[in-house]
């Protein structure tokens, strides 16, 4: 196929043979899902483990996303790539993203830990925003993992998008997204709004600090290692 495949893909989602000139997109797709089912269970396992062990749950909830064509196409145009499924595969590492939101900061670290002590997960990249906030004061920590998916007859190493946060972390960058986009705010109002935000986003990191403190100390167990 030529550099335009996928936009080509978008353009002729109205064909009748729509269904034929997709395929290849839409198998991609359902590996990324397939990973994500991979991911997310890997995290229920451990969530039932700590019910067991501790009679509590490190995880509040899970939520899962595959990004959107329009969205991967804009990605790839903004980064001036090649508008091929092998670009996509190649240079995008969050078309497939899982986030786990959690009561306490050191269950994320914790959580984090134990899905990269795994053997079937390899860590690409780390960016922690909860020790180096972004300036607007987002705070989460990223992993970008690669792990295996077993089909008919092959296996597939497919990168996901990992998300950590904490209740209040999570918080905050909803209501953040809700109101830096909305489009009918002069510039002046917004700088006001990304002034506060930035100090909404202290409050809910002082909160998280204080939440960790009152939280009672647990023995350790060994799959803690």
């Amino acid at each position: 196929m030529n550099n335009n495949e996928l936009e080509e893909m978008l353009r002729a989602s109205l064909d009748d043979d729509y269904e034929e000139k997709s395929l290849p997109y839409r198998q991609l797709m359902t590996y990324y899902r397939c990973a994500l089912r991979e991911v997310e269970t890997k995290f229920r396992v451990l969530d039932e483990q700590f019910s067991l062990y501790y009679d509590r749950n490190p995880i509040e909830s899970i939520e899962t996303r595959i990004k959107s064509q329009t969205s991967v196409l804009k990605k790839l145009k903004k980064r001036n790539l090649p508008l091929t499924l092998e670009s996509l595969q190649e240079n995008l590492f969050d078309i497939a993203g899982i986030r786990i939101i959690s009561s306490f900061q050191d269950d994320i670290y914790m959580l984090s830990e134990l899905l990269l002590q795994q053997d079937d997960v390899h860590l690409i990249e780390r960016k922690d925003y909860i020790e180096h906030p972004k300036p607007n004061g987002y705070r989460s920590l990223h992993l970008i993992i690669e792990i295996p998916i077993f089909l008919a007859n092959e296996k597939r190493w497919i990168k996901v998008e990992v998300q950590f946060r904490t209740i209040a972390m999570d918080l905050w960058a909803s209501l953040e997204h809700k109101l830096r986009y909305k489009k009918d705010l002069s510039q002046d109002r917004l700088d006001e709004i990304a002034e506060d935000l930035l100090e909404a986003a202290e409050i809910c990191s002082q909160l998280d600090n204080k939440m960790t403190k009152l939280k009672l100390s647990e023995t350790k167990h060994p799959i803690l290692k």
